[in-house]
């Protein structure tokens, strides 16, 4: 019985690189299906993606990958299809992307088990209620408790063995320590007027400018506020007849679909760290 899986992986670029990493899945059976590659030619490194199945027993084909990666210095994943990643969603008080993330995965549009909703806000619990049996955490936060509530988080995150986590308009700037314990497994969404408006009321401050285009930005978190290497963006027209709340309700729906979107592509091993950028293989 064969097992799909996915292979990501980037690594300094050199000649052969496609040909040992093929060889070695062709020499355990492997049957590639779809590939992708990129070559960052400025940067020097090489990134690839294959889906591909196999009989060949795991551990067997992760040693072979093992053995390329030490030499040709590969950060790389392997990852089974049918092993759902494990999530743990992040939210405060607007609960618009949380909503939509529960329901996408409930329908199956998004392969991965939410192991919990953690929120600073206890009203998310009602919307997390609603989606089944998701476990909920209500962690509230001030400035004295900031570090004891993080450390909380990590160990949700430790004992339930998350994969990903998932900043779903999770209104708390994060530590230095956080950000960094989270690296390249924490998506985080916000308005793209970022640093224009900041604060209370974006979308209050966009109208009041008259701008004509909003967006919204999914980003992995580091410990740079909302600075980190993007994964997807979208816009939507505005004109001036639009009132703030319709700039709320055209930002919900932007933030929705902008978030969604960079999860169902980390999921699939679409997203490639790139040092401040990413690669993104969208199809």
């Amino acid at each position: 019985m064969t097992t799909p899986y996915t292979l990501s992986f980037s690594c300094p670029d050199q000649p052969g690189i496609i040909a040992q990493v093929s060889g070695a899945i062709f020499e355990h059976g492997g049957n590639i299906r779809v590939v992708n590659q990129f070559n960052d030619i400025e940067r020097g490194r090489f990134f690839m993606r294959a889906e591909f199945v196999t009989a060949c027993p795991r551990p067997r084909l992760e040693a072979a990958l093992a053995r390329l990666a030490g030499p040709l210095e590969m950060s790389w994943q392997l990852r089974a299809h049918e092993q759902r990643p494990r999530v743990l969603l992040l939210v405060s008080k607007f609960d618009h992307c949380l909503a939509d993330l529960l329901y996408r995965t409930r329908v199956g549009e998004l392969a991965m088990d939410i192991v919990g909703v953690v929120s600073n806000h206890p009203k998310t619990a009602l919307t997390a209620a609603e989606f089944g049996a998701t476990p909920f955490y209500h962690l509230p936060v001030t400035p004295a408790t900031k570090a004891a509530q993080e450390a909380e988080i990590i160990r949700l995150i430790e004992d339930n063995e998350v994969d990903l986590v998932v900043l779903a308009r999770y209104m708390q700037v994060l530590s230095p320590t956080f950000a960094a314990a989270l690296s390249g497994r924490c998506i985080n969404i916000h308005h793209s007027f970022l640093p224009s408006f900041k604060g209370a009321k974006p979308y209050h401050q966009a109208y009041d400018y008259g701008v004509k285009m909003i967006g919204a930005t999914a980003h992995y978190v580091t410990a740079d506020l909302d600075e980190g290497p993007i994964i997807y963006q979208d816009v939507e027209a505005v004109s001036h007849a639009d009132t703030p709340e319709d700039l709320v309700r055209k930002g919900r729906n932007i933030e929705q679909r902008v978030l969604a979107r960079a999860v169902l592509w980390h999921l699939a091993q679409r997203v490639l760290i790139n040092g401040n950028k990413t690669v993104v293989f969208w199809s």
